[in-house]
């Protein structure tokens, strides 16, 4: 086993540690996300309802720049997605939540409404986390 030392602290490779092929610290990414995805899609009430709506439903208001920007913000989370490794087929069914999101969204007033209801950032962190929990990896 080799390291070696850099400013006073040791460094093992990934394989020395045992994680060759495994993220580490996924629990703490997946919770990140989570956060973030509350965030996009239900960080706010609507005053006197139970309507959840999220930072992407207010820049989808701003026609053709505000859908990009919201679907920019969805992108990342596929991103890092992606980064955890998640199989080719789960990638893909996130993919067409966030796609479907995008392309409803763009039709005015009715696809704000869908926005705030269907919720693609809430439901990809689902899908995640019930992927890495059936793995094992959580």
């Amino acid at each position: 086993m080799s390291s070696t030392a850099y400013r006073g602290t040791e460094y093992r490779s990934r394989q020395e540690r045992g994680f060759a092929g495994r993220y580490d610290g996924r629990r703490e990414s997946i919770e990140w996300l989570d956060h973030l995805s509350r965030l996009f899609d239900t960080a706010f009430v609507l005053p006197g309802t139970n309507i959840r709506y999220g930072i992407e439903a207010i820049l989808r208001l701003i026609p053709g720049v505000g859908d990009v920007a919201a679907s920019a913000l969805s992108a990342f989370l596929l991103y890092q997605a992606y980064r955890l490794g998640v199989p080719r087929h789960l990638f893909l069914r996130m993919l067409a939540n966030v796609a479907t999101e995008g392309i409803v969204g763009s039709v005015p007033f009715l696809g704000d409404a869908f926005d705030v209801a269907f919720r693609a950032n809430r439901r990809n962190v689902r899908l995640l986390r019930e992927h890495f929990e059936r793995a094992g990896q959580l």
